[in-house]
């Protein structure tokens, strides 16, 4: 019984000190986390997981509230980058930030059922859905839920009007032509955000002309800020120097969880 106690006692140390790979279960966020809305109020949102438009069809655990929040480093560099894409008349729009883990242990509960193919046809329409966590689409751990990484993409602006994505309606496959597929108001990067397949990494070789330039663009914009991209998915960065390189958060994605 003893041995069991201090067993416990360890685990329950790790998780309030924040050990590496712990998965904290904190209602609240540290002190140094913030809604990238009132660092930079001009920066356009699309939080997927919030709505039914994403991969699993439906709102996604974990989001409470369609909010950005992010380590303050990381609102800080994307303020810059923001600032250099106003000056050229675009914008940055986030689809994704911090990522609690109970989220992502959504999407992997979502992967197992491997049945339950409602979004196919437009984000995996090539790939068995029982292979994407051999494929690498699916995980059971996530840099999102260190708070410094996001998935994002470039808007003109002003920002032409977004359809509204009705659940049940038809669904085309996420690298049709930029004129097929969903009308994201994003600039052409060759593919929808959460596209799982090939065309999404950064320079597959099929993909070239302006959606190449664009996915260029946003690369070298965000490294400029500090940023090291994901070659595999155009629109995935991680701010270098993180704070918290190695621990994954559980709190909501919620005004609440601010401290």
């Amino acid at each position: 019984m003893k041995r069991h106690l201090l067993v416990l006692a360890a685990v329950v140390v790790s998780v309030l000190t924040g050990a590496p790979g712990v998965a904290q279960a904190h209602v609240k966020a540290p002190a140094d986390f913030v809604d990238l809305a009132k660092v930079d109020p001009t920066i356009l949102m699309d939080i997927r997981y919030k709505t039914f438009h994403n991969f699993v069809g439906r709102p996604v655990n974990g989001y409470v509230e369609p909010l950005c929040i992010v380590t303050r480093p990381t609102a800080k560099a994307l303020k810059v980058v923001q600032a250099g894409l106003r000056r050229k008349g675009y914008s940055l729009k986030m689809y994704d930030c911090y990522r609690p883990q109970r989220a992502v242990d959504h999407f992997a509960a979502w992967a197992e059922k491997v049945d339950d193919t409602l979004t196919k046809r437009e984000f995996y329409p090539d790939v068995d859905k029982s292979t994407l966590f051999e494929d690498g689409y699916i995980a059971h751990r996530s840099g999102h839920s260190r708070g410094s990484t996001v998935d994002l993409t470039i808007v003109k602006l002003p920002a032409a009007p977004q359809p509204r994505y009705v659940p049940g309606q038809p669904l085309v496959a996420c690298y049709a032509p930029v004129g097929k597929r969903f009308k994201d108001n994003t600039i052409d990067m060759g593919t929808g955000y959460d596209c799982f397949d090939p065309l999404a990494n950064t320079l597959d070789p099929r993909i070239t002309g302006r959606p190449l330039a664009n996915r260029i663009w946003l690369r070298d914009a965000m490294a400029a800020a500090g940023f090291n991209d994901y070659d595999l998915e155009w629109w995935h960065f991680t701010l270098a120097g993180e704070p918290y390189p190695a621990t994954f958060f559980d709190f909501p994605v919620a005004r609440r969880s601010l401290v």
